[in-house]
């Protein structure tokens, strides 16, 4: 399984110029380490590493106008590849892209973004314009 943690240059930038009023979802797939693994060296598992980057970046995603909408446990890929499995997954909402972008700019967001890149081995993150629920396929 490639590893997927921050993304591109390239694809930060396609995210910023896609431009949409009201609220974006933002569908996240994580698959953490066993053992973080901090620069520092300091020892902690990829679980409570995550738990630190939602202890310390929660508070900006919520003053920005996030909530995480839907949220559920991994139980098997029916299609896709067999290797791939996820710890945590989840749809964040944001008032708008721009609040995302300023919630990654953040200088504290800065600081707890550490404890993920040390938690994850790989993630999917994908931008969704929400639609409309229904009973039907689309």
């Amino acid at each position: 399984m490639d590893a997927y943690v921050d993304p591109t240059r390239e694809t930060f930038g396609d995210f910023r110029r896609l431009v949409e009023e009201g609220p974006i979802h933002m569908l996240n797939l994580v698959r953490l380490r066993e053992h973080a693994h901090y620069p520092d060296g300091r020892k902690a598992s990829g679980v409570e590493a995550y738990r630190s980057y939602g202890r310390e970046s929660g508070p900006i995603f919520r003053r920005l106008g996030g909530r995480i909408s839907w949220t559920g446990d991994f139980r098997l890929m029916l299609i896709g590849p067999a290797d791939e499995r996820w710890d945590r997954c989840f749809i964040a909402e944001y008032p708008s892209g721009a609040a995302f972008v300023e919630m990654i700019k953040d200088p504290n967001y800065q600081k707890a973004v550490i404890h993920r890149q040390a938690a994850v081995l790989t993630s999917r993150l994908i931008r969704l314009k929400p639609g409309t629920s229904g009973d039907d396929f689309g």
